[in-house]
């Protein structure tokens, strides 16, 4: 049987400052997820935000072969940084970055699949979705707005949904 929240609690009150200490300690070198929540929360680099960017572009241009285009691998390091991390441009930044990979990725090896093409425009929402709800919308025009450019001539009217998102989102916000 796993212990549940109230029964943490319960041993962790018993606990004595120094058992607490150590015991963070010891997550911190035993557990990479434990490692990087707590460079995301006191350190004040981009390192774990550019771990996990490198995570994305490592599916698509890897430094060595051939990419595996995993679209559940990168739409993972995006969902754990949004579970490390309190860095709202840090939140919008990984989000964005995924689409201008996928976007890189569709211009350098042609049309790739409609799930593919999906999940960039669910991500470009969720982005623009979240920069408006934080008020940064103006903070990450431009790479919105280079993501819609880029996509230029790509297929499956993906081109369409991304223009669509961007003017519903950046237009409205110069009205």
């Amino acid at each position: 049987m796993t212990m549940n929240i109230t029964e943490l609690k319960r041993n962790l009150e018993d606990s004595s400052k120094d058992e607490l200490f150590n015991d963070i300690i010891d997550l911190f070198k035993k557990n990479k997820f434990v490692k990087d929540y707590y460079n995301a929360k006191y350190s004040n680099s981009d390192s774990v935000l550019n771990k996990y960017k490198k995570i994305i572009k490592d599916e698509y241009f890897p430094d060595k072969g051939e990419g595996k285009e995993r679209i559940s691998i990168a739409k993972k390091a995006v969902t754990e940084l949004m579970k490390l991390s309190h860095d709202k441009n840090h939140i919008a930044d990984i989000m964005i970055y995924y689409v201008e990979i996928g976007v890189e990725y569709t211009n350098c090896y042609g049309d790739i699949n409609d799930a593919f093409y999906s999940s960039m425009e669910n991500m470009y929402h969720r982005a623009a979705l979240f920069l408006d709800e934080n008020d940064i919308l103006d903070e990450f025009e431009d790479r919105c707005k280079k993501i819609v450019d880029d996509a230029e001539g790509i297929g499956w009217g993906f081109p369409d949904v991304l223009a669509q998102i961007y003017c519903e989102y950046f237009l409205e916000m110069q009205v």
